[in-house]
């Protein structure tokens, strides 16, 4: 697997729907991007607040603002020092966001112009409706008002990932019936595997995000996270020609 970074051009515009969505599925590509002088805008439509694991100790009312300095911490560690809140509201898995966010999705698209557009595919990746509507935002805007030559990518998963990993995730059911998205290494468009340096800033990055991940780093380890974070898939949604 490829350790290069992909051709991005200039700009990327990473666009999620939760604090954290970005960390696990283009944190490695962003870091190193920004590493290398590529414009980095982050998005993210929500703070949250929908998903407490815990909520004695991560109650709802509060757990917003903590997954927002959750979240500039790990954007810090990343080194991306651009990024937008659409200050949307989250609710649950089962709720889509408010449609106002497409609007705002497409102002970005048209002021930002990027080359490379990372977001969820069709299917939110884990089935989360707040997700999917994030997509479909960004699918709709990328058609509107991108740039002639950039291209639009969705997060996915390989079958290799799908065959070692999902099975220890299943425990913590954050995957709905027919999710992920899984697809054969000549499908994947980017299938970049972050080196051990960069790795090792994802995983504290991924730490960051204490109210999200304590569970799973006590129960699983940073070992997990090694191998099962260690590389970043996309397949490509469309390419703007025109």
């Amino acid at each position: 697997m490829p350790r290069a970074l992909p051709e991005l051009g200039d700009t990327i515009l990473s666009i999620w729907a939760h604090p954290d969505d970005e960390t696990y599925l283009s944190s490695g590509l962003m870091a190193r991007a920004a590493r290398e002088g590529i414009r980095v805008v982050c998005v993210t439509a929500t703070r949250g607040e929908g998903g407490s694991l815990d909520e004695e100790r991560w109650p709802s009312a509060t757990l917003g603002a903590i997954r927002e300095q959750e979240l500039l911490r790990c954007l810090a560690i990343l080194g991306i020092t651009e990024h937008v809140f659409l200050d949307l509201p989250d609710i649950g898995m089962d709720s889509p966001l408010p449609d106002v966010g497409a609007g705002r999705v497409l102002e970005l698209m048209e002021e930002i112009k990027p080359d490379t557009v990372l977001t969820f595919g069709p299917d939110g990746m884990t089935g989360h409706l707040g997700h999917i509507s994030v997509s479909d935002w960004t699918t709709d805007a990328f058609g509107k008002a991108a740039p002639a030559g950039s291209s639009l990518y969705y997060a996915c998963q390989s079958e290799e990932w799908a065959a070692e990993i999902l099975p220890r995730l299943q425990p913590f059911a954050g995957f709905r019936p027919g999710t992920p998205p899984v697809f054969a290494a000549d499908d994947l468009a980017i299938a970049y595997e972050l080196d051990q340096e960069l790795m090792e800033l994802k995983l504290r990055a991924i730490h960051e995000h204490t109210s999200q991940v304590e569970g799973m780093l006590a129960t699983l380890g940073d070992d997990f996270f090694r191998v099962g974070a260690r590389s970043e898939y996309f397949q490509l949604g469309m390419t703007k020609s025109t």
